[in-house]
C-alpha cells in the first residue's frame, strides 16, 4: 500500500472536481463516491443528486473561511492519495473508510477521538485507491500537529499491510526518484506516450551522464537529444543547476513544461553531475587504445573485490559506475536484446542510489571504459556483450549482497529485478557464440588433451568443468589459445585466480568468457617467457598463512555468487 501526500494546494472546489469528474481525460475515474469523513455529515455529489461539488467544498472549508483573513495558510488543501498493490484484492468502501481514519489519525490531521480535527474527506473514484482531500485548518481555529506526516503516513501503511493481509511494501530511505504524478501519467496517456515526460526524461539524462567526460559535455548531449535546456547561472557566471523539457510537452499556455534535474532524481541535480564527472578522464582517440569492451568487462570483474574492502563511499562509487554501464549498453546492442537491457538499466537506477556518498575517483577505470565503449560498439557475433553481461551478473549479485548487508531493503528489490532482465539478455546473447564454438569442437584426441590439462591443473574443479554439457565450448576455446600461442595452463589458472568456480552452475561458460577476453592479449614472445621465468627462480618464502592473508577478498568471498546460471 502507497500512500502519497501531494502538495498543498489553495481551490478546493477544484481539487474536488477532480476526483469527481469522469469522461475524456479521466477514463480512469469510474463511479466517484465518498467512502468517509469526518463526522459522516459531508455532502456526497457521487451518490445524492441534490448534492453539489460547491456544497462539499463548503464543508471542507467552513473552519478556514471562520478564521482570520492574516491567519489563514496560503494553501490550505492537504491531499493524500493511498493506492493498493496490483495484485491486492480489492477492497470494500467499509474497508478503504477505515484505511482513510487511520490516515489522517496518523498524519496529525484527525487524531482518534479529536473532536475539533480538521475537515477531511476520502473519495473513491477506482478499485484501486482513494484520495482523502483536508483542510489545514481545525474547527477550533488551530493549525493541526502534521509534521513528518510522509513518514508517518508510510509506518501506518506499513501497518495496515499487516492488518489487510496486502502485499508488503519495502520501505525506503528517501534516495527514490520522485514518480509521476496522476496528472502526468492520465496526459501521457491521452496523448499517446508509453510514459510520462519526467520518466522519459529521465532516462535520457541518465544516459547523457554516462557518455559525457565533463559537465559542458552533458549538457551539450541533451541538448541533442530532443530536450530543450535552460542553464541556470549565479551572477559570477558559474553554472548554478539546470533544468530540462520534452519538446511538444506544454502547459495550457504552451509553455514548456520544465524539470529540473533534481526533480528527475537526486542523483541528477548539477551538483552531483559535477562531482561525478569530475573524476572521468576524456576519451583521446587513438590506434593503440585497449579494447574498452574488454576494459569494461575487467572493471565489471572487480566489483565484487571493492565491495568487500569496507570501504562504502568507494563501493558506492563502483554501483553508481556500474549504473551508468547499464544505462549505455541499449546504445549499440542489437534490436532484439534492447527490450532487456533497458529494462535492466531502469530497474537498476533504483538500486543505484543510497544514503552513502559515492567517493567517484575510487571508479575511475570502469567510468573511463565505459565512456570508451560508448564510442564503440559490440562485435557482429555477441560475443563481448555476452562476455561483458557474464560479468554484469556477477556483479549485481554481489551488490545486492552488499545492499542486504546494509539493510538497503528497496536497493536489494530492484537489484532482484535487475539481475532478472540480464539473465534473459544473456541467455539471448551468449546462444550464437556458444553455439558456434560448440560446432567448432576439436577433434577427440584434441579435446581428450585439454581434459588431462584441466585435471591437471583445476583438480578441484575438474569433474564439475568435465561434465558441464558446454565443455565442448570450452574445449573449443582452448584449442583456439593453443593455436595462437599462449600458455594453456598458466591461462586456465589465471582465470581461476580471478573468478571462483566453486558454486558455478557452469564453469565451462565461466571459464570460456573469461578466456576469451585473456586470449584477446598477445601471447608472451620467447623472450618474455624466458623473463618470467627467471623471475620466478627464486620466488620469496612465504607462509601457508601469508599466502591465505594475501587473496584477494573477493576471490574469499565469491563462493556462491555464481547461481545465475
Amino acid at each position: 500500500m502507497i500512500p502519497s501526500i501531494h502538495k498543498p494546494g489553495s481551490n478546493t472546489a477544484g481539487a474536488i472536481g477532480y476526483l469527481y469528474r469522469t469522461g475524456r481525460g479521466h477514463e480512469a475515474h469510474t463511479d466517484p463516491h465518498l467512502v468517509a469523513s469526518l463526522d459522516g455529515l459531508a455532502p456526497d455529489p457521487g451518490r445524492n443528486p441534490d448534492a453539489t461539488f460547491k456544497q462539499l467544498a463548503a464543508y471542507l472549508d467552513l473552519p478556514v473561511n471562520a478564521t482570520d483573513p492574516a491567519e489563514r495558510p496560503d494553501k490550505p488543501v492537504w491531499h493524500c492519495s493511498v493506492r493498493a498493490a496490483p495484485e491486492d484484492p480489492i477492497l470494500t468502501d467499509n474497508q478503504w473508510a477505515d484505511i482513510a481514519r487511520r490516515m489522517v489519525a496518523a498524519t496529525g490531521i484527525a487524531p482518534e477521538g479529536d473532536d475539533g480535527a480538521c475537515r477531511w474527506i476520502a473519495v473513491r473514484h477506482a478499485d484501486d485507491h482513494i484520495h482523502i482531500l483536508a483542510t489545514k485548518v481545525r474547527q477550533d481555529g488551530t493549525k493541526p500537529r502534521d509534521s513528518y506526516s510522509y513518514k508517518r503516513a508510510q509506518a501506518e501503511a506499513r501497518q495496515i499491510e499487516l492488518d489487510y493481509g496486502l502485499r508488503r511494501i519495502t520501505p525506503g530511505d528517501g534516495t527514490a526518484a520522485e514518480r509521476p504524478t496522476r496528472a502526468e501519467t492520465e496526459k501521457a496517456l491521452r496523448t499517446g506516450r508509453a510514459r510520462t515526460p519526467r520518466e522519459q526524461l529521465r532516462t535520457i539524462a541518465r544516459t547523457a551522464v554516462a557518455v559525457a567526460t565533463s559537465p559542458e559535455e552533458y549538457l551539450r548531449l541533451l541538448a541533442r537529444s530532443g530536450v530543450q535546456v535552460d542553464v541556470l547561472h549565479l551572477p559570477s557566471g558559474d553554472i548554478r543547476g539546470y533544468k530540462v523539457a520534452l519538446d511538444g510537452d506544454t502547459n495550457a499556455e504552451g509553455q514548456p513544461i520544465w524539470f529540473s534535474g533534481s526533480t528527475l532524481a537526486p542523483d541528477l541535480s548539477y551538483p552531483q553531475i559535477r562531482a561525478r564527472l569530475s573524476s572521468t578522464e576524456p576519451v583521446l582517440p587513438g590506434p593503440r587504445r585497449p579494447n574498452p569492451w574488454h576494459q569494461a568487462t575487467t572493471a565489471t570483474e572487480r566489483i565484487p573485490h571493492h565491495l568487500a574492502q569496507n570501504n562504502d563511499p568507494a563501493a558506492q562509487a563502483h554501483i553508481t559506475a556500474f549504473a551508468e554501464a547499464l544505462d549505455v549498453l541499449p546504445l549499440h546492442a542489437p534490436e532484439e536484446l534492447r527490450p532487456q537491457l533497458r529494462a535492466a538499466a531502469t530497474a537498476f537506477e533504483r538500486a543505484s542510489r543510497s544514503r552513502v556518498q559515492a567517493d567517484h575517483h575510487h571508479a575511475r577505470a570502469l567510468r573511463n571504459a565505459v565512456r570508451a565503449l560508448a564510442r564503440q560498439p559490440s562485435t557482429g557475433d555477441g560475443a563481448t556483450l555476452a562476455m561483458f553481461l557474464d560479468a554484469a551478473l556477477l556483479a549485481v549479485i554481489a551488490i545486492q549482497r552488499w545492499q542486504q548487508s546494509r539493510h538497503q531493503n528497496q536497493q536489494v528489490e530492484a537489484a532482484r529485478r535487475t539481475l532478472t532482465h540480464l539473465q534473459a539478455a544473456y541467455a539471448h546473447a551468449a546462444a550464437a557464440p556458444l553455439a558456434a564454438l560448440a560446432h567448432r569442437a576439436p577433434p577427440r584426441s584434441a579435446a581428450e588433451r585439454h581434459a588431462g590439462r584441466i585435471r591437471q591443473t583445476l583438480p578441484a574443479h575438474a569433474d564439475h568443468i568435465l561434465d558441464d554439457p558446454h565443455w565442448p565450448v570450452l574445449a573449443t576455446t582452448l584449442a583456439d589459445a593453443e593455436s595462437a600461442g599462449h600458455d594453456v595452463p598458466r591461462l586456465l589458472r589465471q582465470a581461476v585466480n580471478e573468478r571462483a568456480l566453486t558454486d558455478a552452475r557452469s564453469p565451462a561458460q565461466v571459464l570460456t568468457w573469461r578466456l576469451h577476453r585473456l586470449t584477446q592479449r598477445p601471447p608472451l614472445s620467447p623472450q618474455a617467457q624466458a623473463a618470467r621465468a627467471r623471475s620466478t627462480v627464486l620466488p620469496t618464502r612465504r607462509t601457508a598463512a601469508d599466502t591465505a592473508s594475501s587473496q584477494p577478498a573477493a576471490r574469499r568471498s565469491d563462493t556462491g555468487d555464481r547461481r545465475h546460471r
